[in-house]
Parts: C-alpha cells; sequence; structure tokens
C-alpha cells in the first residue's frame, strides 16, 4: 500500500488512521534477520508459529508458575501490585482503578499564561494558541520544584494535529487535497505542535492546579521557537539551509512523540515522524514524489521524506524540499530544554542520532555515564541507546556536554539470547567515504543507513525502552502487521504481529554502559485464549489485564513497570480501549498483568510519570474520539467536529473532544497501587 492507496482507502477514516496505515510502511531494504528470525531461531520456529514456546522456554520466561493452573490467591499473594483490577471496555469516557481519582488537569486550548485568552473553539487564532495548551499531549514528565513533590514544572509534548474534529466545518483535509486549509488554519496547527512548560501545585485537600502565572511557564512550537543545533551534524554543509547558512539554527520542532527527563532535570523531547510534514510540488506520472534531482534521493527515500501528510510546506518554504531540499535534516533529533529557564534556547543534540525518535529514556551507568534509550518507531527499524563520554556530575551546569560527547550504539539482537551494541561511529567498519559517509555528522544524520550497514536487527516497531537502575531495560515493541512467517526469528517471534511484545535487556555486569549483555521475551501480548494469536503471558493474568500494542512505559518510585498501550484502530479487534496496566517483572508473577486505567473511546494512552513520592501519577490521553470509532457500538462511524464519538472530557454540545492530561491520585492520599 502506498500513500495514494491510504489516501484513497475507504475503511480509513481519519487522519490519526491514515497514519497509522503511512507508519505501516516499512522504508528499511535490510529485512535479513530480522527480529522475528532471531526469535524464530532461538524458540523454534514450529513451536513460535503455533503460538507456544514450549516448557523450558515458557519456565525462562515465567517460572514455574506457568506450569501451574490458575490460582487466583497465589497471584493475589505474589502481585507487588495492590489494587481492584479495572474491569476492560471502551465507552465514551474514562474509567480507573476504584479507590483511585483521575483528575482532568490540562486540556488542549487551556490558557497556560496570565495573558493567554480563554479558549474560543469557534473563533480559534494562531496567536491565542501559542498561549495555550497544545494538542495531542504525548509524552509527560516533571520537575519537583519542593521536597514533598507537590509542586513542579510538568513538561508536555504534542504530537500531531487531528483537523476533522480540531476545526468546525473542516473534515478531514489530507484526502481532500488540503483545499480547506488557509494560511491562517496551518498557523494554528503549527503553534498547537511542540511543547509546554505548565507549572502545578498540589493543595492540602489533594487536588492538582495549574498556576497560570507561573513564571516558567511556556509553549515551544515549529511555528516560532529559536532553536540550535550542537553535537557532530551542527554546521554540516547538509544542515545549512537559506535562512540558516551556517547550519547551527533551526526554528521549532514537531511530532513530539514520548521523550525523557535527564538526572539534572532537563527535559527531552523526542522528534518522531517528521518526514510526514514536508512537502515537494514535483510529483511522478503516479503522483509519488519526484526525488530526481536530489543528491540525497536515499537518504529521503530511507526516511520517507516527504510524508505530505500536512500542507505547510505550501505556506513556508522551510517544509517544502523543492526550495530548501536540507530543510529535512534538520528534524529527527532529541531536543533538550531546559524548564527552569523559560528564556533557555532549546538544542537539538545531533550526536543521539536522526531517527524516527519515539522516546528518549535516560539513566546513569553503574561506573557514572549518561545512557540514553531510543527506539526507532517503524515497522523493521532498530533499537539505539547512547553512552556519554563523561560521567553525570550532581552539578547541573557541568552536564552541559554529555549529550554531544558520547558514542551511539545500534542493536544486534543474536539467537543465542545475546545482545550486542554496534557503535555508529565514523571510520569504523562499514562506516567511511567510499559508502557515502565522509565524517561524523553524515553517520548522524543518515543513522538508518549507517545502522543498516553494520547489521542491525530490524525490529517490530521499537516504541518506549524504560532502563532499570540494576542495568535492566525493556523495549516495547508495538506490533508488525507485514512481518511475514518466513521472516520471523528470535526477537520478533510471530508473523503479521497486530499485538507486539516486550523485551528483557540485561547489560553484561548490570552495567547500562556496556556493549554487550542478554535478552529474552518478558511477554507476548495480545489474547491468550485465542491460540493463532501466539500470546504468551504468566497464567495468572485475566481477561482483563491482558493487553496489545505496548506502547509507552515507566517505573513507579518501588521500580514496578507500568505499561500504557496503542492499539490505533485496532482496538476493534481486542473489545478493549487503550489503558495503562501494571505488569509484573519480578518472581513468581513476572508475566502478569493488571489494567488499572483505561481511556475513552478512539484514545491513546500516553505519559505514563510518577512523582518521586509514588503518590501522583500523571497521564495523558491524546486524539479521544478518533482511532477506531466505526467500531463503537451505536456509533459505527467515523467522527468529525460536528457529530464525534465521544465529546470527553467537557461533555459539552458546544465543544469537541479535547486531548488532556489527567492527574491520578489515592483516595485519602498515600502511594498509589501500595
Amino acid at each position: 500500500m502506498n500513500r495514494k492507496d491510504i489516501l484513497n482507502d475507504p475503511t480509513i477514516g481519519n487522519k490519526a488512521e491514515a497514519f497509522e496505515a503511512f507508519d505501516d510502511i516499512p522504508t528499511n531494504p535490510n529485512l535479513s534477520r530480522t527480529i522475528g528470525d532471531v526469535i524464530n531461531a532461538r524458540y523454534g520456529r514450529r513451536d513460535v508459529l503455533r503460538g507456544m514456546l514450549g516448557v523450558s522456554a515458557t519456565t525462562a520466561l515465567f517460572g514455574t508458575s506457568a506450569m501451574i493452573a490458575p490460582n487466583a490467591g497465589q497471584a493475589a499473594s505474589a502481585s507487588r501490585y495492590v489494587f481492584d483490577e479495572l474491569a476492560a471496555g471502551n465507552d465514551e469516557t474514562h474509567h480507573v482503578a476504584d479507590g483511585y481519582d483521575a483528575q482532568i488537569l490540562l486540556r488542549w486550548g487551556d490558557p497556560i499564561t496570565a495573558d493567554a485568552p480563554e479558549f474560543d473553539v469557534m473563533n480559534q487564532t494562531a496567536e491565542a494558541q501559542l498561549k495555550q495548551f497544545g494538542y495531542n499531549n504525548d509524552y509527560v514528565g516533571f520537575v519537583s520544584l519542593n521536597d514533598e513533590g507537590t509542586h513542579g514544572l510538568l513538561c508536555v509534548n504534542h504530537e500531531y494535529t487531528n483537523e476533522e474534529v480540531m476545526f468546525p466545518g473542516l473534515g478531514r483535509q489530507d484526502r481532500d487535497g488540503f483545499k480547506g486549509m488557509t494560511p491562517e488554519l496551518i498557523d494554528i496547527e503549527m503553534a498547537a505542535h511542540g511543547g509546554s512548560v505548565v507549572e502545578i501545585t498540589r493543595d492540602d485537600a489533594g487536588k492538582w492546579s495549574v498556576v497560570r502565572d507561573g513564571k516558567m511557564n511556556r509553549r515551544i512550537t515549529p511555528l516560532d521557537t529559536a532553536m540550535t543545533l550542537s553535537g557532530p551534524a551542527a554546521g554540516h554543509d547538509r544542515m545549512k539551509t537559506n535562512d540558516d547558512p551556517a547550519g547551527m539554527n533551526v526554528i521549532g520542532t514537531l511530532n513530539n512523540c514520548a521523550g525523557g527527563m535527564t538526572p539534572w532535570g532537563t527535559w527531552l523531547m523526542a522528534e518522531e515522524n517528521f518526514h510526514g510534514y514536508y512537502w515537494t510540488d514535483t510529483l511522478d506520472s503516479e503522483g509519488k514524489p519526484d526525488l530526481t534531482g536530489h543528491s540525497d534521493a536515499a537518504s529521503k527515500k530511507r526516511y520517507g521524506v516527504p510524508g505530505m501528510w500536512y500542507n505547510w510546506g505550501t505556506r513556508h518554504d522551510r517544509f517544502n524540499i523543492d526550495r530548501e531540499p536540507n530543510a529535512p535534516n534538520k528534524f529527527g533529533w532529541v531536543v533538550e530544554v531546559d524548564p527552569m529557564d523559560p528564556t533557555s534556547t532549546p538544542i537539538k543534540r545531533t550526536a543521539l542520532g536522526r531517527f524516527r525518535h519515539e522516546g528518549a529514556e535516560t539513566t546513569v551507568s553503574s561506573d557514572g555515564k549518561l545512557v540514553v534509550y531510543m527506539g526507532d518507531d517503524n515497522r523493521f527499524d532498530y533499537q539505539y541507546k547512547y553512552v556519554s563520554d563523561g560521567s553525570v556530575s550532581e552539578v547541573a551546569a557541568e552536564n552541559s556536554n554529555l549529550l554531544d560527547e558520547g558514542t551511539l550504539y545500534v542493536a544486534r539482537f543474536d539467537e543465542d539470547g545475546t545482545v550486542a551494541w554496534l557503535p555508529l561511529i565514523h571510520g569504523q567498519g562499514p562506516l567511511t567515504a567510499e559508502n557515502g559517509f565522509n565524517d561524523q555528522g553524515d553517520v548522524m544524520i543518515d543513522t538508518r543507513l549507517a545502522a543498516d550497514l553494520l547489521g542491525a536487527t530490524p525490529m517490530d516497531r521499537p516504541e518506549d525502552a524504560q532502563p532499570r537502575g540494576d542495568g535492566t531495560a525493556y523495549i516495547m515493541l508495538t506490533n508488525n502487521t507485514r512481518r511475514k512467517p518466513d521472516d520471523v526469528n528470535a526477537a520478533n517471534p510471530r508473523a503479521d504481529s497486530s499485538f507486539g511484545h516486550i523485551i528483557e535487556v540485561k547489560e553484561d555486569g548490570g552495567n547500562h554502559a556496556a556493549t554487550s549483555g542478554t535478552w529474552s521475551i518478558l511477554v507476548k501480548c495480545g489474547d491468550p485464549n485465542i491460540s493463532e494469536v501466539g500470546a504468551q503471558w504468566n497464567p495468572e493474568t485475566s481477561q482483563n489485564g491482558w493487553f496489545g500494542s505496548p506502547d509507552n512505559c515507566a517505573f513507579d518510585a518501588d521500580g514496578r513497570l507500568w505499561i500504557s498501550t496503542d492499539q490505533g484502530s485496532n482496538w476493534g479487534k481486542t473489545g478493549k480501549s487503550d489503558g495503562l496496566y501494571a505488569l509484573e517483572t519480578e518472581g513468581e508473577a513476572r508475566g502478569t498483568s493488571k489494567l488499572f486505567f483505561r481511556c475513552p473511546v478512539g484514545g491513546e494512552m500516553c505519559g505514563p510519570y510518577f512523582t518521586d513520592n509514588g503518590e501522583t501519577l500523571f497521564l495523558a490521553v491524546q486524539h479521544p474520539g478518533t482511532d477506531g470509532t466505526k467500531d463503537l457500538p451505536g456509533f459505527e462511524r467515523n467522527s468529525t467536529f460536528e457529530d464525534p464519538a465521544t465529546r470527553w472530557p467537557d461533555f459539552d454540545p458546544a465543544m469537541p473532544p479535547r486531548p488532556s492530561v489527567l492527574v491520578v491520585t489515592k483516595t485519602g492520599g498515600g502511594k498509589i497501587a501500595v
């Protein structure tokens, strides 16, 4: 399926579903020894295809409890998560486990500065949106401003916009040639992207609220936020544009999906599907972008540039590759922001590589190095990590070079259960001028091409990766419906995988900076009662507890793993909305999952983020009322601004659904799930 097929497909009802279909198109031509091949070889192809791993592998994954009939009493005593599991389902609103409060904290359009106007959905302007909370909130981070964790800064990514439920009377635009997208509407979309820093506080009654006149409140957008470039690609010839002949600066960041917080309190914004924002007026006879004449045509093709998901390039030359062929090279990075200083200039850290960054989760290795785990969220792309040369200091100012001076690695998962981290260093192995890499800047700009040459393992859409202090990391592999039966392998075990799986990596010596380690599958997602799905859970997992398409993850204050899901329109196959699950990683209960929170229909679960004291959980629901609404009983059609499947969270007949951030606390106070 190509771009034209997706736009003409009558089963794709909105822009979010179109994005999902676009993501289903792999750009990696290097599909030998994919993660599916590795898993197949490690665990045995016949057992994998039968949805089984065999007794020895099952015991290795889940312990002896996997060989015992379900026993509710045993599961309850073994579980480290103390809450009554929520019932799965799908309807117009959100739900949280009994004994917990889920408060709407921030909604798209809420004023976040003292001079911001109140939200007027029928009379939106870019000027107003630049002072209001942005659209489609994804990653959520928190910087505490007091020892009690009751006052701090919320750092939120705004990934993309859905114009069909955002603007009145407009409808889906990518299918209609963007006929309704005026210059003003384009600028509103741009102002709704990026990120928000918002001061918040918790009162004695336990309720959180926005400090609207907070001095550190700010919006960061692709419309007007000046940024600098640092690291190997800064000043590179391939970064030079007409408006920046030095190749050192860029306006804005976009498609900010997941992210991370550094040990010194800065916020990492990951740029994911940047390719979709680029435009060309040069098309071939089939209506596809014609890259003839582009010296970096192979690079653009590998990254999917131009995607033409938006028509910003008809208004702004910096998003049009005909006029600015180098402009796409300024996106696809990790951006560091100092939330404590609203006058600071965000920095794109090019040493962390250029690809479709899902996240940028950090940890400090046992020898003091900064380590950043990052996934390239595309089918058959790779898992990465970055290790700094220097050590993390308790003095924040002394850490300024840690994200510029270090080594980026890409993962190769081997059949014997080992993982090798391969360094992406110019001059080593095939990364030479003969193969198109003239310097380290080239290696970072074309990280994907470099990783192809090193023989990294193509994965099933690596999303978030969360490191734990003991040298363990968990990698979310959300799905891959393009994987064929002959492509399955040890680390990507299923063909046509609609539900994904989670890999556990244990770095050698418990050191996150190690260049080798071991890996195993924690769970294979999906309904365990349908044999052809091939799911694998601890048998204590209930019908409410299993999930599909793991996306973001986080550890709470007690080191327990929480998983949020993004099924897209596939929730119709499970009957479950996206949600937040508590997943056991240790002991007899390993591989047991419990449902804690679920989204309204069409929404994706984002975040999660816990405060250090474990008493507050921040969650984000983006694009409510969009994905798969044709499968909602009683609605069974595509949502529009005027006729959405839900009007969550306001339930105001004059208001469309609004992406929102929630704050979850225990009724009466205390740590969550304890």
